[in-house]
């Protein structure tokens, strides 16, 4: 067991908090107190070793809770998560300049926060268009946060901050295709949509919550039916969309690489999510924030920053974690600090040997912002086994 440190209950805690790392400051643990403190959270709270401050819970945190969810628990990036596959290429099979690979990906997935696809195709997204469209017709307000058919224009879209599309080289030398996006625009204004009705739901009720954010939907309550129909829609589309990214970049690469086949079949996992599981024999919602489910034997993904190592991963089935690990390295530095610390200069010594962009515009990016990802990954070797290591070799940035 690598649990570093237990917050024990008190007046103002109803459960434990188990921490899978040291390395934690004061406020992180207060917002993690506070959210154990809520009168439905089941068992304990679980905090991964990439655990940092975040807006509403605490990323890297993982919260049971019985007949109630915590909107911003889950956050606006709905089924924020990861997508990999391994490729019959090795490093040898590629160009010593890769800045023309970098420059192709580029040109056919659009990139940033309002990158959309002028003439969209939603293959595979007939379902994902009447489910939404049922969404809007309950909720209307919606459309004035964003138009129904951004859904569409966003599909195989990345988006920006951390989000990227990365070609990896693992130990054998063999070829990845990495990637990390989520639900776009429309997740964001439907977390953003239910985070305020969760919020006005205290005021109707009169309960008083020490941080807003913490702002919950009661099981039987007008709109829980109504989140979890919203919430699944997000994540069902964030996963679609990494999908679409994924085939998108595929095909590309196919028209400028020797022939090739897909030799690992694609990993698909959220971080920022929930859903119903059984733990401790009962039946309750796990919000992962931050977190990937990592079940016995459940391959997933556990990226660096875009200079450091990435890790496919197996996982054990601890259930101290609910059966959890890390989403990654976890941030050191907020994008601000970050920008205000370091220089250009900096983010390109730190990125020698990638092929990526290397701008002011991602200096908030630089891998010095983050952990080390190999402190994270010590501090996790009860709740998965490392199967790949990967290192990037092109990284595409929104």
């Amino acid at each position: 067991m690598t649990i570093k440190k237990v917050l024990a209950t008190h007046k103002d805690q109803r459960v434990p908090v188990k921490i899978w790392t040291d390395d934690i400051d004061y406020n992180t643990q207060a917002q993690l107190s506070r959210v154990a403190n809520l009168p439905f959270v089941y068992k304990h709270v679980a905090a991964m070793p990439d655990v940092h401050l975040g807006k509403g819970a605490t990323v890297g945190s993982v919260i049971a809770t019985d007949k109630a969810i915590i909107p911003a628990a889950v956050g606006v990036d709905i089924g924020c998560g990861m997508n990999a596959v391994r490729l019959s290429l090795k490093a040898k099979d590629l160009p010593d300049n890769l800045k023309a690979i970098r420059s192709r990906i580029e040109s056919v997935v659009p990139l940033g926060a309002g990158g959309k696809h002028r003439d969209p195709k939603i293959a595979g997204g007939h379902d994902i268009s009447m489910r939404l469209s049922t969404i809007f017709e309950k909720h209307p307000q919606i459309s004035k946060r964003i138009k129904y058919d951004a859904f569409a224009k966003q599909l195989g879209t990345l988006g920006s901050g951390n989000h990227f599309i990365e070609l990896c080289l693992d130990e054998n030398q063999d070829v990845w295709i990495m990637l990390h996006s989520g639900s776009r625009g429309i997740g964001n204004k439907i977390g953003m949509h239910f985070i305020e009705i969760a919020k006005r739901e205290m005021e109707k009720w009169m309960i008083h919550l020490p941080d807003k954010d913490l702002a919950y939907l009661s099981e039987g309550s007008e709109y829980y039916d109504d989140y979890i129909e919203a919430v699944s829609w997000g994540q069902d589309y964030a996963a679609l969309n990494r999908t679409h990214m994924m085939n998108a970049v595929m095909m590309e690469l196919r028209k400028h690489l020797p022939a090739f086949a897909v030799t690992q079949e694609a990993i698909n996992c959220h971080h920022n999510y929930v859903e119903k599981e059984n733990h401790f024999g009962k039946n309750v919602w796990v919000t992962r924030k931050g977190a990937i489910r990592a079940r016995k034997d459940d391959l997933g993904i556990i990226p660096g920053s875009m200079g450091d190592k990435s890790f496919i991963v197996r996982g054990k089935g601890e259930s101290e974690s609910f059966c959890s690990c890390s989403h990654g390295a976890g941030r050191r530095l907020s994008r601000t600090a970050a920008a205000k610390t370091y220089s250009v200069s900096d983010l390109v010594s730190a990125t020698e040997g990638i092929e990526c962009r290397k701008d002011k515009g991602v200096i908030d990016e630089i891998p010095m912002a983050y952990k080390p990802i190999d402190d994270v990954m010590d501090n996790q070797t009860d709740l998965v086994d490392v199967v790949h290591t990967l290192r990037q070799i092109v990284n595409v940035k929104g």
